[in-house]
């Protein structure tokens, strides 16, 4: 395979599309699209967000020190791409995406109730790296929707419809190429 040398950038896709949710000191809360989060430590269970300091969640976000990372569907992608090219300071972006807030179980920052799974973050972190500051967080809860479970109550991300963001485009996740070890499974004797 031939491959041509582009200048040094962010190339890693697909990355997630989610909303996250947060709220000031005050109670005003917002919505801004992320695409720059991802896992970081199982245990404790961390993730992270991303976010250029001008955002207007930015400050919320550090104020208090928590946020709700919504994963986001085909259902809500239109709403996910609004909050992500309007600013919280011009427009109350939860009317404007006809989203509904909705309280969380363990942090004071609401939670998106069309969310398919709303994970509640603690900020343990900021770190400063440039044009974004990344907020490491603890995660404290995860709320996923009750559809969402099989037969034998785990957890089936594949009913959720989930979208990925891929270099300026949105893409529906598809199917099932494997599972996690696959590759080593020894075969069942028939």
């Amino acid at each position: 395979m031939k491959k041509r040398q582009m200048r040094g950038g962010n190339m890693l896709y697909p990355v997630p599309a989610a909303l996250v949710s947060c709220a000031d000191r005050e109670g005003n809360s917002n919505l801004v699209t992320v695409a720059w989060t991802g896992t970081v430590c199982s245990d404790p269970p961390m993730l992270y967000v991303s976010l250029r300091k001008d955002r207007f969640s930015h400050h919320m976000i550090a104020e208090t020190g928590e946020f709700v990372l919504n994963l986001t569907n085909e259902d809500i992608l239109r709403a996910t791409d609004l909050c992500g090219v309007r600013s919280g300071r011009d427009a109350d972006k939860w009317k404007l995406a006809h989203l509904t807030p909705e309280p969380s179980n363990v942090v004071s920052a609401p939670a998106v109730a069309e969310s398919p799974v709303s994970i509640e973050c603690r900020v343990k972190q900021i770190l400063e790296l440039g044009s974004h500051d990344m907020f490491l967080a603890e995660v404290a809860a995860v709320n996923a929707d009750e559809s969402l479970f099989d037969e034998n109550d785990r957890l089936d991300l594949g009913k959720a419809r989930l979208v990925a963001y891929s270099h300026g485009e949105y893409r529906a996740l598809g199917r099932v190429l494997g599972s996690f070890g696959f590759s080593v499974r020894k075969k069942k004797k028939k």
